[in-house]
């Protein structure tokens, strides 16, 4: 659904997918189920392995808590400026503001659509008429509503 709400808007992007991150601060590493590039997507064009020294860390970051619940902490070491939760059936959009995740009700990449509406509206169409079929629905939304 990022993907398409980018390619839609004619937005450059990196996708990294679950790549791990780590840093000295952090007691463990982090990988997200996926991860994006967006404002500083220029910053990771080629390479093939991050330094978090010197590379900055993703943009938005997306995790999928079925089994276990994603600890925020390391995220917030890693200064990602965005954490969408998806758990128990719901969406939920974490900002880092001042270093802390705050939970808020709409996503600063996609200021003024109604990400959590959407997501949750589409993850349960796809359990119903399956995801090819949610996915379509979902573009067609996006091209008639953005």
């Amino acid at each position: 659904m990022v993907k398409i709400l980018l390619s839609e808007r004619g937005i450059n992007y990196e996708s990294l997918g679950s790549t791990t991150f780590k840093n000295e601060h952090m007691t463990q590493a982090v990988e997200p189920d996926a991860c994006f590039y967006i404002q500083n997507q220029g910053a990771v064009i080629s390479k093939n392995r991050l330094d978090l020294t010197v590379d900055p860390p993703p943009d938005l970051v997306i995790e999928i808590d079925i089994t276990s619940r994603t600890q925020l902490d390391n995220y917030q070491i890693l200064g990602v400026p965005e954490l969408w939760r998806y758990a128990g059936g719901e969406l939920q959009i974490n900002v880092l503001q001042v270093g802390q995740y705050v939970q808020s009700n709409s996503s600063p990449t996609f200021p003024g659509i109604p990400i959590i509406d959407l997501v949750n509206r589409y993850v349960q169409q796809s359990q119903v008429s399956g995801s090819s079929q949610a996915i379509q629905a979902f573009r067609t939304w996006v091209r008639e509503n953005l």
